[in-house]
């Protein structure tokens, strides 16, 4: 069944592998375009460097007219990102436009990593940290950067255990 909607998603797809933003990935799970499993890389020279997070971004048949829910799957410590995931953007909220795409989303989020609003906080006690001890919010933030790479492990022997399996 192709609706506006997925017909959307499968261009924002196409651009997506055409022209990747920098530090950012993102692509429908095998069976559902509603469903996209995406990665972002911490940006350089910012506590979250060399971290690797991802996120899970669901659509209704309403996109691009309403916002996807996007999630952290990975743990994070952030001012914007609530204790389930969830992510405080202006841009998944009350300033949705129906002009952004998959990777306007992703480049959004990422940018908020570099550039978080302690004063929207989602989480009170990494807004707390970062306006008043800078140094222990990054030395938290460090810890989840170490948790994203063994994430990454995790995943890899999950996928080496069900090769093992099928064959």
């Amino acid at each position: 069944m192709s609706t506006p909607g997925r017909r959307r998603l499968m261009r924002d797809f196409k651009r997506l592998q055409d022209d990747p933003p920098a530090g950012v990935s993102g692509a429908p799970t095998d069976k559902n375009i509603m469903l996209w499993n995406a990665v972002i890389f911490g940006p350089p020279d910012t506590p979250f460097e060399y971290g690797t997070f991802k996120l899970t971004i669901e659509f209704t048949e309403e996109y691009p007219n309403k916002p996807p829910t996007v999630r952290f799957v990975s743990k994070m410590f952030h001012p914007n990102v609530y204790a389930d995931g969830s992510i405080c953007l202006d841009i998944l909220q009350n300033r949705w436009s129906p002009t952004y795409d998959v990777s306007a989303i992703l480049t959004s989020i990422q940018s908020l990593l570099h550039d978080p609003n302690p004063n929207s906080p989602a989480n009170n006690e990494a807004a707390q940290l970062y306006r008043e001890n800078r140094r222990e919010y990054e030395k938290k933030v460090a810890t989840i950067v170490q948790e994203s790479w063994n994430d990454d492990e995790d995943d890899e022997e999950g996928n080496e255990n069900n090769e093992e399996e099928k064959s």
